[in-house]
């Protein structure tokens, strides 16, 4: 798999690991988290999500920023996976939120995610554009042995950064379930179990003093039985049971500044083998005629817009994806049946995915390339928005086929006429599969694609750029759950459909000029 590889892939990807495992954990629990421990409503939750999820991607800006003036990536990457360990340390504090310091106690929540966000935008984009540079550096050799050598290394970008993606989601495969064991653990030693929908009972309760109309068969089902007149020991059991719920959760944010440590340590043990992008254009001097400089000029502006073209496109495509965190997750939880396994566990099928799924796509790549049917990079960017819309496709003909209301409607329903029409998990398994494929299609070639018209000097702001699209796309993500409790699921899903149909259009209308800028 390695072979002709630079010797540094896998060393980067090894410290890339750390940060997708408290990615993939606030992935699956942040929104989740947000309503079990604060009584927040979906909406809100979800707009916190995600402008905490657009600060990762727009603060690489800045991240790319700082190193390309600096020129010491490697610095800047060390402060990110430190910083970050520092937010995550702050969110396993496990303080039990009460209507007398929950503003206080939100604020300080938003700053530990604020540190993480900020940690992230020194660190994500600035080890992609090392990745970059490997493969700059590898064509530049290759270059010196003749036009054939050069062709086989170009080949390898591709390849190279979808081999960095799949072992970085290692990370991503196991932390999914690092917080609901702990939350089951937790509720275990204290004779609970888990229910998806009592903490939203037990706030309406702490809130408002009445007993809802489902807590306490939900109570039963978690395994406490609760007398409807007894309003002290409701309180008392709606207290404990918020304060068991979430300290799980907290503890599970533990695993994430260990898992920052271990990739701080790879990186420093490592960095010796990484190069550092733009050193070599700093220490040759050329002189050039007016002439190639305008030459230079205009390609560098043919590049530039032809990056923030794909940016434009690639926006919908994560407010679409990145909904696996957001109303997707919350899908999971409300719609599907998930007494055996909690809704957070089912984000770890999208990294199994990339896992299983990246050698059999390198393998069809490969297999094309041998037939001389290469496919181009903006061209499988193209097919990935269209495996996009398939996702929601399936998903929105599922809820039609079921009929399933608008989330509110359909948990203001008897607990018992919930429960006859939940879904099975198959549902999330063929939905997270083709959203999985899209992803293979999109982001790691969207990160060979951005390195390839990156000029030398701009490659860790432009890396930052393709993060910045996706923190465009991800400032609208509170959309989704906001459409998802108001209108029918079949109608919401077709939303997302219709925004992939249009990118996917609109990027096969660019191929061909795309094509060229890159060739």
């Amino acid at each position: 798999m390695f072979k002709g590889h630079p010797k540094g892939l896998l060393a980067a990807a090894l410290s890339n690991m750390g940060e997708r495992f408290g990615y993939y954990i606030m992935n699956a629990v942040l929104v989740l988290f947000l309503c079990s421990k604060f009584g927040l409503s979906d909406t809100s939750a979800g707009l916190i999500y995600s402008i905490f999820y657009s600060g990762i991607y727009i603060l690489s800006l800045v991240g790319g920023i700082i190193a390309d003036r600096t020129s010491n990536y490697k610095g800047t990457i060390q402060r990110g996976l430190i910083i970050m360990a520092l937010g995550y340390a702050l969110l396993s504090i496990p303080i039990l939120a009460t209507p007398a310091n929950k503003a206080a106690l939100l604020s300080f929540t938003c700053v530990a995610l604020f540190m993480i966000a900020f940690g992230n935008g020194l660190f994500k984009g600035n080890l992609q554009a090392i990745v970059g540079q490997m493969y700059d550096n590898l064509e530049a050799d290759a270059a010196k042995k003749g036009p054939e050598a050069l062709a086989q290394a170009k080949d390898k970008r591709d390849s190279g950064f979808q081999i960095f993606y799949v072992f970085i989601n290692i990370g991503g495969l196991i932390a999914p379930f690092v917080a609901p064991l702990l939350r089951q653990w937790w509720l275990g030693v204290h004779g609970l179990r888990y229910n998806s929908q009592l903490p939203k009972l037990c706030h309406e309760f702490i809130n408002t003093g009445n007993v809802p109309a489902n807590l306490v068969s939900q109570a039963a089902d978690a395994g406490m039985t609760l007398d409807p007149t007894n309003l002290d020991a409701v309180g008392t059991f709606c207290t404990n049971y918020l304060d068991y719920f979430n300290s799980g959760i907290h503890y599970s944010f533990i695993a994430s500044v260990a898992a920052m440590l271990i990739s701080l340590i790879i990186f420093l043990v490592t960095k010796k083998v990484f190069p550092t992008p733009g050193k070599k254009a700093q220490v040759v001097s050329v002189e050039y005629t007016q002439e190639e400089k305008r030459a230079m000029a205009k390609e560098i502006k043919q590049r530039m817009y032809a990056l923030f073209a794909v940016l434009g496109v690639v926006i919908f495509f994560w407010f679409s994806f990145h909904q696996n965190g957001q109303s997707l997750s919350m899908f999971a939880r409300d719609f599907v049946n998930t007494s055996s396994i909690a809704p957070e566990i089912w984000q770890a099928v999208n990294p199994f995915f990339v896992i299983v799924l990246t050698p059999v796509i390198m393998w069809f790549f490969a297999a094309l390339t041998k037939k001389g049917k290469q496919i181009s990079t903006p061209r499988k960017i193209a097919y990935g928005m269209g495996i996009a819309a398939m996702a929601y496709l399936f998903l929105s003909l599922f809820s039609f086929k079921m009929g399933y209301p608008s989330a509110n409607d359909f948990l203001g329903l008897p607990t018992d006429a919930q429960n006859a029409v939940k879904a099975g998990p198959w549902v999330l398994i063929v939905t997270y599969f083709f959203l999985t494929v899209a992803e293979l299609f999109i982001s790691p070639l969207g990160l060979s694609f951005v390195s390839k018209v990156a000029p030398k000097n701009m490659q860790g702001l432009c890396q930052g750029l393709w993060l910045g699209a996706t923190a465009v796309g991800n400032l609208f993500l509170f959309l989704g759950p906001k459409m998802y409790n108001v209108m029918p699921l079949g109608y919401c899903w077709g939303v997302f459909l219709l925004l992939c149909l249009i990118s996917m259009g609109v990027m096969f209308g660019m191929v061909k000029w795309l094509e060229k800028v890159t060739s």
